[in-house]
């Protein structure tokens, strides 16, 4: 079975041109990864535009559950280090399930390296 990197970010924000921005941001991240041949899964680059499109909410306690399911079946969870990532409500709480899972936990910034 191959590895799968569980992306944890902050997102959830009162202001929408935030919640893009760190969806952008992401979404550069994950492909920087998916490029480097790792398999890897993102709630925020996988479900944002699925949330827009049907008007799903955008807090933590809507989608705890599937990011739950999601962390269930990861080898790792990487924390991007996004403005806003040390409070935010959801990385805190995807941190303490991956950690209850014996999960290893990373922590990482934007910067990419070839």
């Amino acid at each position: 079975m191959s590895e799968l990197i569980y992306i944890a970010s902050p997102y959830s924000h009162g202001a929408e041109n935030v919640r893009r921005d760190r969806f952008d941001d992401v979404c550069e991240y994950a492909g920087h990864l998916m490029k480097l041949g790792h398999v890897v899964y993102s709630p925020i680059a996988h479900s944002h535009s699925i949330a827009m499109k049907v008007g799903l909410p955008t807090d933590w306690d809507y989608w705890k559950t599937c990011d739950h399911a999601m962390i269930t079946r990861s080898t790792s969870l990487m924390v991007l280090m996004l403005p806003g990532w040390d409070e935010s409500e959801g990385v805190k709480a995807e941190v303490q399930m991956a950690q209850a899972l014996g999960i290893p936990v990373d922590y990482e910034s934007m910067e990419m390296e070839a």
